[in-house]
């Protein structure tokens, strides 16, 4: 599955490859389960989820997890910070708004009574 992109992988796929790639490379950092969640300050049963691609897992454990294997410095890759645009950044240097103005509802010129039809 090296060759393939994730992007053409489902979800749950994409969960299933990352947690394999997530125990590869706890095991060649000679680190048990138990020795993985301790470190990270989770539950074995996190991060046996986390390695079989279980999509429940929380985003944070995988974090925790991460940082645990030196992978956080990775994690700009994925996704990496967006750039302002520059409609943005000429919004951004004119003049802060001051209030917001509520809009009024437009007030009928004479009363809608029952039975009248429009």
């Amino acid at each position: 599955m090296a060759c393939m992109e994730m992007s053409s992988l489902s979800e749950v796929q994409q969960a299933k490859t990352l947690g394999a790639r997530i125990a590869q490379v706890r095991i060649r950092k000679q680190l048990t389960q138990q020795q993985l969640a301790d470190r990270a300050g989770l539950g074995l049963r996190t991060v046996q989820r986390l390695e079989i691609g279980e999509v429940s897992t929380q985003l944070v454990g995988f974090l925790k997890v991460c940082r645990v294997l030196g992978l956080s410095d990775r994690l700009d890759a994925l996704l990496p910070e967006q750039m302002e645009s520059p409609l943005d950044q000429l919004r951004r240097q004119s003049a802060p708004r001051r209030r917001v103005r509520v809009a009024k509802p437009a007030s009928p010129e004479t009363p809608w009574t029952w039975g009248e039809t429009r």
